[in-house]
């Protein structure tokens, strides 16, 4: 036996609660059921798990809310879509307008136009009235020594040179020698005179001195329309007749000046 047998431990002993006794036992229960947990999963490791998550329940007033929602969303689209026939209308509107209107100035100046040019025609016509009566009066007397049908100088020259194109062509732009329109024959006579005279009728119908139709000489410049607008000129050659290219049916020709009442004359030589 060991010399310490019989010495006295002086170590108190444990006083163990009832609570403390408890906790361990506790623990120990708790221990033994992870263990149970654990080995009951190790068992069923080929099975597989199944999870059920619950959602909840959608109430009235969440209901109600949802469809005010989608209501709203419906409304606002349908607004959105209104608007936008609305801009397209008014945008398709304003174009027809601004066409409409271009249409209407279009029109408005096309009938301004053949007014004026209808009034035009109106004051020509009682222009050549009234010179017609001039000329008729004067051809039933003797005109010989009123309208000057003797030709003397470079005006006989001028007349003579028209009346050597009796016959030929009429074509627009002809300058000759044997194809004419009306201000190229007039321009080509007095040339043999040494008058440069301007190409085109509008101006020939201004290049002299203005002359009354009840006085014209041999040599004069007679003209169709306005001064500086004229659309004919044709060469006095006494008598009561003038010749001139007059068109592509008749080519130059001599006329009665009754035929076709001149609008004015101009006297250059």
């Amino acid at each position: 036996m060991p010399h310490t047998a019989h010495i006295r431990s002086h170590r108190k002993p444990r006083n163990r609660s009832a609570s403390t006794i408890a906790m361990r036992a506790g623990v120990a229960s708790g221990v033994l059921s992870l263990a149970a947990a654990g080995a009951a999963s190790a068992a069923d490791a080929g099975e597989p798990v199944t999870q059920t998550l619950e959602l909840p329940a959608l109430t009235a007033d969440m209901a109600n809310q949802v469809a005010q929602s989608a209501d709203a969303t419906q409304q606002a689209a349908a607004n959105y879509q209104l608007r936008a026939e609305r801009d397209a209308a008014a945008a398709n509107a304003a174009k027809q307008a601004k066409s409409d209107l271009a249409h209407a100035k279009k029109q408005a100046a096309a009938k301004k136009k053949a007014a004026e040019k209808a009034r035009q025609e109106a004051a020509e016509r009682a222009n050549r009235s009234s010179a017609r009566t001039t000329l008729s009066a004067s051809a039933g007397g003797s005109s010989a020594s009123s309208s000057g049908s003797t030709a003397t100088g470079t005006a006989a020259t001028v007349v003579a040179f028209v009346k050597a194109q009796i016959g030929d062509t009429y074509i627009s732009g002809g300058t000759g020698p044997n194809v004419w329109d009306c201000s190229g024959l007039v321009q080509a006579a007095f040339k043999q005179v040494g008058v440069d005279l301007p190409r085109v009728s509008q101006d020939q119908s201004t290049a002299g001195t203005q002359v009354s139709l009840d006085n014209l000489q041999p040599g004069d410049i007679l003209y169709w329309g306005g001064a500086g607008s004229a659309y004919h000129v044709g060469v006095y050659v006494g008598g009561g007749k003038f010749v001139g290219a007059q068109n592509p049916s008749t080519g130059v020709v001599e006329r009665d000046l009754s035929y076709d009442p001149p609008s004015g004359a101009v006297r250059v030589l």
